[in-house]
Formats: structure tokens, sequence, C-alpha cells
């Protein structure tokens, strides 16, 4: 009994200890500032228009079979653990599946490559070229501007399993009114929040270790970054779209621990934690990038 008490304290502490550092990070507002970073930038927007037009009737089809064939049945199933809140929870977890449908499809046909395509046009326009070309070749045209070309790294692999099954066993956690769906965000966000930094990863040139000790000096800031982002892509239909501007706000944050990293070089001071900086890395374009409608397709 004693040893189990011992377990479930250090589990409490733990999780308490990883929310505060959730909080105190300014990683949750990393997919926000992506929203406003894509409403800003139409070149963005206009070139990803194709992809969201997919992600958008792929969503409509599927959110409208599941409710019609299980939300009755999961509103019985919700009435046992919040009442009268059954029709809003119910409602959260056919919206909380039709999103891990969607993302599987969407991820197995069209959308992997729109993310890495628009992840890098980010870091491009933030002046990170070379840390770009390790992937990616880039080109300057007639007038200028910087042109993203064909990737020259494998394409990455986003369906994670377990990611996958952690949602799934983690999905009935929305049949308890609000503090089960903040749970529900926390679990998943401890592991959707490095995925978004997959291709950053790769354009490092990180290993399995180094990776695994880069997040875990970060996994704070990274559970923040992911619920926010897994809490955007629940909002019906548009989730998907949600999801390119959680990978536009990743690829902000990536520039910012580029920028930080050079910081660090040249002057000595050593920056742990997101967060910590005495002061951030202003947003704003150093390059301009040229992306066609069809550049992402």
């Amino acid at each position: 009994m004693d040893s189990l008490k011992s377990t479930l304290s250090n589990h409490i502490l733990e999780a308490a200890s990883l929310s505060r550092d959730a909080a105190l990070s300014n990683a949750w507002s990393y997919p926000i500032l992506g929203i406003t970073y894509l409403i800003s930038h139409p070149s963005l927007y206009k070139s990803v228009a194709p992809v969201l037009f997919k992600a958008v009737a792929t969503s409509v089809g599927i959110t409208a079979a599941l409710f019609f064939f299980t939300y009755l049945p999961q509103v019985a199933f919700c009435a046992l653990f919040s009442g009268p809140f059954a029709f809003l929870t119910a409602a959260l977890m056919v919206f909380g599946e039709a999103y891990a449908i969607v993302s599987v499809v969407s991820k197995a046909f069209f959308l992997n490559a729109a993310q890495d395509r628009i992840f890098d046009a980010v870091l491009l326009q933030q002046g990170n070229q070379a840390l770009v070309e390790r992937g990616r070749e880039v080109r300057s045209n007639s007038s200028g501007f910087k042109v993203l070309g064909k990737s020259i790294t494998k394409p990455l692999n986003r369906m994670s399993k377990d990611g996958i099954l952690r949602y799934i066993i983690s999905l009935p956690l929305n049949s308890i009114p609000g503090v089960g769906t903040a749970l529900f965000l926390l679990f998943n966000g401890v592991k959707a929040g490095p995925g978004f930094h997959a291709r950053y990863f790769q354009l490092k040139n990180y290993d399995k270790t180094t990776r695994q000790s880069f997040v875990e000096a970060r996994r704070g800031a990274y559970t923040a970054f992911g619920a926010v982002a897994v809490g955007l892509n629940l909002v019906p239909i548009v989730g998907l779209l949600f999801n390119i501007t959680s990978t536009i706000g990743a690829a902000l944050w990536a520039n910012k621990l580029e920028k930080t990293q050079a910081s660090e070089s040249s002057s000595g001071r050593k920056v742990d934690h997101v967060g910590q900086s005495a002061k951030d890395v202003p947003v704003r374009d150093e390059v301009e990038v040229q992306m066609s409608s069809g550049s992402i397709n």
C-alpha cells in the first residue's frame, strides 16, 4: 500500500511539475501565432488553398458520417459520467474521433508534403536559408524572390502508431466535463508537440538520441505546444486548417531556437528553456519567398 501511495504521489508531482513548466513556457502561444502569421502572408494561404479544400471536403464527409451513425450511442455512454452534459461531451468525442480518422486519411494522401513545404517556407522567410537547404533546393528568380524547389530528404512519416493509439485510448476522458478534456489535451500534447518539429529535427540531422535529449530538456514547452495544437485540431470541419497553422507556429518556434542558439554562440549566454530568454526574437520577414498556388498539392 505504501509503495502504491508513493508511486501515485510521484506521478501527481511529475504531472504538476510538467503542467507548471507548460504554463510558464511561451510555447503554447506558437500555434496561435501561426494563425496570425498565415493571415498576414497571402502567399502562404493561397498556396495551401488546394490542400485545405481537400481537407475540408474530407472532414465534412467523415464528421457527418460519424454523427449519423455513432452520436446517439455515445450520448448514452457519456450520460453515465456527465449526466445532463452528455450531449455536449458526446459531441466532443465524435469530433475527436473524426479528427483521428481525417488526420490518418489526409496524412496518407496529401497533407504530409504540404506541412514540410510550408514549414520550410516559413523558415526561409525568417532568414534560415542555410538550414532549409539541408533538406530542399532553394533558388532565386529574376525578381529576387527565393523559390522553394523539391525536397532532397526522405519523406517524413507522421503517422505514429503510438500517437494514434494514445489518442484513441484517451478519447473517453472527454466524457468527463472540463477536467477530462484538459487531461485529454495534456496527455496527447506530450506526444503531439515534438511531432510538429519532426521536420526541424530532420533539417538539423539529429539522431534519435539527440532528438530525445532535446525534447526532454523542453518537455513542458512541447507539451504546451502540443496541447494547444490538439485543441485547435478538434474544431469541427476546419481542424486540419489549424494543423497547417500549428505547423507554421512550429516553424516560427524553430526560427527562435535558431536565433537563440546563434545569440548564445556569440555572447556565451545560455538559455535552457522556452520563455527564459531576456529578449524575444521578433518575427519579421528577412527573405521574400514565392510560392505558387499549386506548389504544395
